[in-house]
């Protein structure tokens, strides 16, 4: 009869024993589960993981946003504006009889600096002798030159220039862990992303823990600050209305199941790979994990990989995906000294076949142990 009963329990406990999560094949048949279908389980291999580094790797300012063009400024309402004027000798208009009690002075060589000038809602400024003058959507030269046409005739050969005294219409905003957030003025030639921060001051957490994200015209972009330093290309040129946005955000991964740590384990903003992500989880349990049951969860844009079949579910235009790394392999260890962990993944090591064994013999010891304890003693017979 305890021997019947010793039979019974082997073969149903293991489904009470503890457990840190599923089983492997209960992993490996979720994307065959009616009650999970939808999620795709990939096979880690070499290719798969070199083609997510590419494609982690192919994530760039320069490629995601259009550089802009450098173009001549355009004066804005709100731009602070000063015009000179110049006649030729002898002066007929800009002299110091004609200007007397306008409150405007001449140097005497036919030379006029009018005051300076805001440009207001109605996009103009005021030239006298010339009237109101539209700037608004000129840029500096088209206003010179539609203030000496109107001086003609009256001036003689006049001359004019324009000066660009405060820009407050084209600016790019650099906020986040900056040393001051600011708004910097465009200037010609146009300004790139990391004189922009460092105008505001430079970041004020370490390198390679700060993200720089990019926002223009309602697209977003976030990379690592130690990725832009390396990578000059993503050293791109804003355009006014650019938000700048320093982060520190530092990144991490959740590790459970039979491994030497579990937790929220914190990286670099520049990533790190699987191997890494191990090691710093102490490794797996020598005395419990599955060398083939390392799984990573991770929802997956739908053009990550070439799949068999096109995903039928997406989750915010993911696919909920699960990865796995079989390390009873030798070849996987160069898959995972490739493979990317990404901010948010969730690793887990399922237990070993052995070590569920192990459990039920636990459980049933327990009982047949003081079973056979009190029958030595004569309690039972």
């Amino acid at each position: 009869m305890l021997a019947a009963s010793s039979a019974l329990l082997l073969g149903g406990c293991a489904s009470f024993v503890p457990s840190a999560g599923p089983r492997t094949a209960a992993v490996t048949e979720a994307a065959q589960s009616p009650s999970l279908r939808g999620i795709e389980l990939v096979d880690v291999n070499y290719g798969i993981a070199e083609a997510l580094k590419r494609e982690s790797q192919a994530l760039r300012f320069a490629s995601f946003f259009n550089q802009p063009q450098l173009t001549d400024y355009h004066v804005g309402p709100g731009d602070v504006l000063q015009v000179f004027i110049w006649e030729a000798p002898p002066a007929m208009l800009f002299t110091p009889q004609a200007l007397s009690g306008t409150g405007l002075s001449s140097s005497g060589t036919g030379t006029l600096a009018l005051p300076q000038q805001i440009v207001g809602n109605s996009g103009t400024v005021v030239v006298p002798f010339a009237g109101k003058i539209p700037v608004d959507g000129k840029t500096l030269s088209d206003i010179e030159s539609e203030i000496t046409n109107r001086l003609r005739g009256k001036a003689n050969h006049p001359q004019v220039i324009v000066q660009l005294v405060r820009n407050n219409t084209q600016n790019i905003t650099v906020v986040g862990n900056v040393q001051r957030s600011m708004e910097v003025p465009m200037i010609p030639g146009g300004i790139k992303l990391l004189r922009a921060i460092a105008l505001a001051g430079g970041v004020t957490k370490p390198v390679e823990k700060s993200t720089i994200q990019i926002s223009r015209d309602g697209r977003s972009m976030t990379l690592p600050l130690e990725a832009i330093l390396r990578n000059p290309q993503d050293n791109i040129s804003l355009q006014s209305g650019d938000v700048v946005t320093a982060l520190y955000q530092p990144l991490s991964f959740t590790a459970l199941g039979a491994i030497g740590r579990n937790g929220e384990v914190d990286f670099e903003a520049n990533g790190i790979t699987l191997a890494q992500a191990l090691a710093r989880i102490g490794g797996l349990d020598d005395n419990r994990s599955n060398p083939s049951g390392v799984f990573l969860f991770r929802m997956v844009p739908p053009n990550a990989l070439p799949w068999p079949q096109k995903p039928t579910t997406l989750v915010d235009g993911k696919v909920p995906t699960i990865f796995q790394f079989n390390l009873r392999d030798p070849a996987t260890f160069f898959a995972a000294q490739s493979f990317p962990v990404e901010n948010k993944d969730l690793i887990y090591v399922s237990d070993a076949p052995a070590a569920d064994l192990q459990k039920v013999l636990n459980v049933v010891g327990s009982i047949v142990y003081p079973f056979q304890t009190l029958q030595s003693f004569g309690v039972i017979r």
